[in-house]
């Protein structure tokens, strides 16, 4: 019987819309940087993921990252995970986001710190 744990630690909180990215955060017709900022401040979300896995826990940040339909990753900026469950085969929890890049730095984060082929710029 192999030993082990099957829990992954994570610095980043990839997630897509059906599993609590905020709306609010959209490429096309989105909010502009200032509306979309004043539209999440000292707001928490909700987010799940399949799998076992530990996310840092504030005040540690977190790499926020909007997983595409596609499978690309866009990196949005940094949360802060307020809350999280550990069940068998999923997790569950809360986040805040902590800071929202720019345009100009969302694109070259995402061109930057993306694996090989997962940039979705």
């Amino acid at each position: 019987m192999p030993m082990g744990t099957p829990i992954e630690i994570n610095d980043t909180l990839k997630i897509s819309y059906e599993r609590g990215f905020p709306i609010q955060f959209n490429l096309k017709d989105g909010l502009s940087f200032e509306e979309l900022e004043k539209s999440i401040k000292n707001k928490e979300f909700s987010f799940w993921n399949k799998d076992e896995r530990l996310y840092h826990r504030a005040p540690t940040p977190v790499l926020l990252v909007q997983e595409m339909p596609d499978g690309k990753w866009v990196h949005w900026g940094r949360a802060q995970i307020v809350e999280q469950t550990i069940k068998q085969g999923k997790t569950e929890g809360k986040f805040i986001v902590s800071k929202l890049f720019s345009p100009e730095d969302r694109f070259i984060i995402t061109r930057n710190l993306s694996p090989e082929g997962k940039s979705h710029f």
